[in-house]
């Protein structure tokens, strides 16, 4: 399980870290409209329009990654081992003390109401 957890850990980190430089690269819509009035943004790499898709196209592949994989962890981090019974049953039980010990006996425990008990005669 761990295994799992550490490889959707991955993605989820190189999928945010392609989002961030992907983001960065893009232009704004402000830049576009100096392209309109031959700004040299037409000289670019994806040429005028073509580098809006491709990017906005693999930033949000990459987004449906990373959320898939926030949903993938989230799933697995709240994966609870199935127990049947209460916590008490769990708990260690103290061994029973014998006169031949000499250990003393604990003290009585206090009732589950909190209220002290008064001995009767």
């Amino acid at each position: 399980m761990s295994l799992i957890l550490n490889i959707v850990q991955v993605v989820q980190l190189l999928a945010a870290l392609g989002m961030i430089g992907l983001i960065l690269v893009q232009h704004g819509k402000g830049a576009d409209m100096g392209a309109a009035f031959g700004s040299g943004s037409s000289g670019s790499l994806f040429g005028a329009t073509g580098g809006a898709n491709f990017l906005s196209r693999t930033t949000g592949v990459l987004a449906a990654v990373f959320f898939v994989c926030t949903l993938g962890l989230a799933y697995f981090g709240n994966l609870r081992p199935v127990s049947s019974g209460s916590v008490l049953e769990g708990a260690a039980v103290a061994p029973a003390v014998t006169e031949a010990s000499g250990a003393v006996p604990a003290p009585a425990a206090v009732p589950a109401s909190g209220a002290a008990q008064i001995p009767t005669k």
